[in-house]
């Protein structure tokens, strides 16, 4: 199932054919999914207070057609925080007609064989697909057309470690699944949210909850990991899952997070705690919801995270299924920090 969420293309503001996959794979396991108008898939399953929201986005960064000049070179624009170091030579889906177009990025530089001394601009690249201007019009490459990062997926380091494309944040949903599928039946009322464009702004996450109207919330996502090169190690694959505390745009709810700290000593389940300075998450749009609301992040550590190849580990993220499974099993009634 990851692999298969991996390798559905669902850029921000395109999120529909990975929410088709989780819609048919979830319902059997809630008592009702909807699709709001913005696109989140919200699935629920009933129970008693408190009314729990967990909330994983279903987009990923990619790019978009900005233009396509006179020799069929594809100029584009970038969708959500992708790092223009790994485009170069990266192999690229363009979102068609009837059929996807494939091409390379490349620049005019590296295209004619020439040694470069600077690293490219993201302005001086381009995709080569081998058609000219008129061929690509003929199979309705446009501008606004997606274009999705094509890599191979796989697993290695005995199969613990999963590498590939959309980690951030197929990871989550795939926890959110898993964690529908387990939890037979729940203390808590319990809504699933799958939401959309997280990577641009957060923007699905604001929706959905003020339509859910939460007690209390928790986004599972990515964070990056710290573990290479540095002098403090934190967020280091394998070693559980994140409790984040801090990041650019958030400080999370204090009583959730021992909530949380006190479920992993309970069933001796590892953890860690992430104090970062980069990025946010839907926590940020729900913590901000009507009134306020409790939120925290549970995070899995992503190397390369915003690239075009991520890894993680499975056993991180087989740690946060169980921390989970346990917190909505027996959620706090009341959290205020």
């Amino acid at each position: 199932m990851m692999k298969r969420l991996m390798e559905t293309d669902g850029i921000s503001g395109d999120e529909s054919e990975v929410r088709d996959l989780i819609m048919k794979e979830i319902r059997k396991h809630v008592d009702e999914v909807t699709v709001d108008s913005i696109g989140n898939l919200i699935a629920h399953k009933k129970g008693d207070t408190p009314r729990v929201m967990l909330t994983a986005h279903m987009d990923e960064i990619g790019l978009m057609v900005k233009g396509i000049d006179s020799d069929g070179a594809i100029i584009f624009s970038r969708v959500g925080g992708i790092e223009s170091l790994t485009l170069i030579g990266q192999r690229v889906k363009i979102k068609a007609g009837k059929e996807p177009v494939y091409g390379v990025i490349t620049t005019a530089e590296i295209s004619n064989g020439d040694m470069t001394d600077s690293m490219p601009r993201s302005l001086d690249m381009y995709i080569d697909t081998g058609l000219s201007k008129e061929e690509l019009l003929k199979k309705d490459v446009k501008v606004g057309s997606f274009i999705s990062l094509q890599q191979e997926i796989g697993m290695f380091a005995d199969n613990n470690v999963v590498y590939g494309r959309a980690l951030d944040d197929r990871i989550g949903c795939y926890v959110l699944m898993e964690l529908a599928k387990l939890s037979k039946k729940t203390e808590s009322d319990t809504y699933y949210v799958f939401t959309v464009q997280e990577e641009i702004g957060l923007y699905g996450a604001k929706t959905s909850t003020y339509k859910i109207k939460p007690d209390l919330a928790v986004a599972v996502d990515v964070t990056n990991a710290e573990d290479k090169g540095v002098k403090i190690q934190s967020n280091v694959l394998g070693k559980g899952p994140c409790i984040t505390l801090k990041d650019s745009g958030m400080i999370t709810n204090r009583c959730m997070n021992d909530w949380l700290t006190d479920i992993a000593k309970q069933k001796n389940i590892p953890i860690q705690y992430d104090v970062g300075d980069k990025g946010t998450t839907d926590a940020l749009s729900i913590s901000l919801s009507r009134e306020g609301v409790p939120a925290t992040v549970v995070g899995i550590a992503v190397r390369n995270i915003h690239s075009t190849i991520g890894m993680a580990s499975m056993k991180d993220v087989e740690n946060a299924i169980k921390l989970l499974e346990e917190f909505i099993k027996n959620p706090p009634k009341v959290c205020i920090t």
